[in-house]
């Protein structure tokens, strides 16, 4: 059976295309069986490409995020997906606030897949300019949720 997968920042222009990348990369190394999406709760961005700053990033260590396109969640997600994963506690409150009625996906926080990090949230690099930083975060709990998931 196919786990579908979405990953949940605010504008769907760094953080959370960073982590679907990420994810997909190395889920397709394992063979992994899997949907993997992303998505944000403002939807300032649809349509626009992840930030060049994340591509570039993304390319130096062996991902594509090209093909990409900034998208806003949706209350359909809460149907179309089996795990919704925020990358910050501001996120998931968003995302639980258009939780519809009956929908029972599990919202939780990215890095709850990265017990050794002492992070809980994953910064927003985009006026900080961690885009390194941030990646190693993401790097490391998709790790762990893919080992979760082969469990």
């Amino acid at each position: 059976m196919t786990t579908r997968i979405l990953f949940v920042c605010l504008g769907n222009i760094c953080r959370s295309p960073t982590a679907e990348g990420v994810f997909r990369g190395l889920a397709a190394k394992v063979g992994a069986d899997l949907v993997i999406d992303s998505a944000g709760t403002s939807g300032w961005h649809n349509g626009e490409l992840p930030d060049r700053r994340s591509m570039a990033e993304a390319k130096r260590r062996g991902y594509d995020l090209s093909q990409q396109r900034s998208r806003k969640l949706t209350a359909q997600d809460f149907f179309d997906f089996d795990l919704i994963l925020g990358m910050d506690n501001s996120n998931v409150r968003n995302i639980a606030a258009i939780r519809p009625s009956g929908a029972l996906t599990p919202v939780r926080l990215f890095l709850d897949y990265a017990p050794g990090q002492p992070l809980r949230e994953v910064p927003d690099p985009y006026y900080e300019d961690n885009f390194e930083g941030v990646f190693d975060l993401i790097e490391t709990a998709s790790q762990g949720l893919l080992a979760d998931l082969a469990d």
